[in-house]
């Protein structure tokens, strides 16, 4: 933030940062830049991004794109959508961009993470499972959320030779 010595100031720009934070939750399908979430603060782009990169440990991007593969996550496991109507969904303009980053984060692409959904769905379908059908049958909401969340700052694991 600011100055450190003034506390005042630190909360202030603190809680301009969760505003942004807020905003990307709410508005992530929506088109959104830097320039504009940081017009919507009265911030700087540069500032805004170092700022958010040290409350939050990634850059106000980075976060954003989080959210839309983790809406992305679900959308694929619910399998009504193609790849391509959820890269667009969830407010990608680019294929590419999408299942790149998807990969990244979640460390198999798109198609291959909807098929394993498809394939755990069959088989609790298969078992006759209470709530057969949904990959996440039994489990609650909050901790399925958190056992499926993407893996942040490119930390998914890096494919094995073949």
């Amino acid at each position: 933030m600011t100055s450190r010595t003034d506390p005042a100031q630190h909360l202030s720009d603190l809680a301009r940062l969760r505003r942004v934070r807020d905003r990307i939750d709410r508005e992530y399908a929506q088109p959104l830049d830097v320039e504009a979430l940081a017009r919507g603060v009265h911030m700087s782009a540069g500032h805004l991004s170092r700022e958010f990169r040290r409350a939050y440990g990634e850059p106000p991007y980075g976060y954003l794109m989080t959210r839309r593969i983790e809406r992305a996550m679900a959308l694929l496991r619910r399998g009504d959508l193609s790849v391509t109507e959820v890269c667009f969904e969830v407010g990608c303009s680019s294929l590419g961009t999408f299942s790149s980053r998807f990969t990244e984060l979640v460390g198999v692409s798109p198609s291959v993470y909807r098929r394993q959904a498809e394939q755990a769905g069959a088989e609790q379908a298969g078992a006759g499972q209470a709530g057969a059908g949904r990959a996440g049958a039994g489990v609650p909401s909050c901790l399925e959320k958190q056992v499926t969340r993407p893996i942040r700052n490119r930390e998914a694991p890096a494919k094995k030779p073949q």
